[in-house]
């Protein structure tokens, strides 16, 4: 006759404690697995989503697959203002934020519209990887409850003109598009011209019909925007490098683990510098393109315009209380 032979009772014991502790392990590793929303403006191919890309990239394999990353470009979360709000509620967890439209919510970004800031490309670096740029993003950080991680940007500012540009004295009476910003008002009023507010949907008709003679944009913009094709004269002025900020929510930032936090830090850091060096390329590459396409360059004294916008500036900064801000960068070496 056969028979069964059973388990002894402390096996059976033994291997419900070993599946309980595996499930358990199971369970607190997926807890651990982050998934975080990173919304922005960008179509695919400007360095908003390139960069994007490679934070996505980076994190993954700095955090051991741990934080996953869910790109949302091409503003199908809303505008950059609302996606800050976003990150200020904690529902979106990471975006790219153009820091003149959040100086509602934080005084410290006005910073960034002062004309003339840097005296070139490599100094315009210097702060932004720097002690001062740091403090920067610290201060936006306390002021608004979203945290800056790192910089993007990258776009060289110039003059789009419908007329030409052949000296400082062609700025007179210019009705000139700009955000309405004080730094930017004062500064472009004392070269002369007439600021002038415009929506950005309406800067193509307004240059047709002379609503506007022109406006303040980067390369790379005035190319996908056919503005040369109305405005055809580009004075070199180069009175700003634009500054985006990487961004994310702090209710977001405070979920993640020290380790986790790090990864995030690293990776926002070398996704930044590569969005950098992306946009400074696109913007050289689309100023060979504005001229190949019948855009005139023009030079500009630089030098004088800076001279003339000083003590207008001097005082506006003063009145926002960034003199000893924008002093600091003014020291970086």
């Amino acid at each position: 006759m056969l028979t069964t032979r059973t388990q002894p009772r402390h096996v059976f014991k033994h291997l419900i404690t070993g599946a309980t502790l595996i499930a358990a392990l199971g369970a607190t590793s997926l807890a651990q697995a982050v998934e975080l929303r990173f919304g922005h403006g960008g179509t695919e191919d400007t360095a908003y989503h390139l960069g994007a890309t490679r934070f996505q990239e980076l994190v993954e394999d700095k955090s051991d697959g741990d934080i996953g990353v869910q790109i949302m470009g091409n503003s199908v979360l809303g505008h950059e203002t609302e996606m800050f709000e976003q990150q200020m509620a904690g529902a979106l967890d990471l975006s790219i934020i153009n820091p003149g439209l959040i100086t509602d919510f934080s005084s410290t970004a006005n910073v960034f519209s002062i004309p003339f800031l840097y005296r070139d490309q490599e100094h315009w670096q210097a702060v932004l990887d720097g002690d001062v740029g740091r403090e920067i993003a610290d201060r936006i950080t306390d002021e608004t409850g979203v945290k800056v991680l790192a910089f993007f940007g990258g776009g060289k500012r110039q003059i789009v003109s419908s007329r030409p540009l052949e000296s400082l004295d062609d700025l007179q009476g210019m009705k000139l598009r700009t955000n309405p910003t004080k730094p930017l008002i004062a500064a472009w009023s004392a070269l002369g011209t007439e600021p002038t507010v415009m929506a950005w949907k309406e800067i193509y008709t307004g240059l047709q019909l002379g609503a506007i003679d022109g406006l303040l944009n980067e390369a790379e913009w005035i190319h996908r925007m056919r503005f040369h094709e109305v405005a055809p004269h580009i004075g070199l002025s180069e009175h700003d490098i634009t500054v985006r900020l990487l961004t994310m929510s702090q209710m977001s930032w405070d979920r993640l683990d020290e380790s986790q936090q790090q990864a995030v830090m690293e990776a926002a850091r070398e996704a930044a510098s590569y969005a950098r060096q992306v946009q400074l390329e696109q913007d050289a590459e689309a100023l060979e393109l504005l001229v190949e396409e019948g855009a005139t360059l023009h030079e500009l004294d630089r030098e004088r315009m800076q001279e003339i916008v000083s003590e207008p500036l001097t005082e506006v900064v003063e009145e926002m209380g960034l003199t000893e801000l924008r002093q600091k960068i003014a020291n970086v070496e």
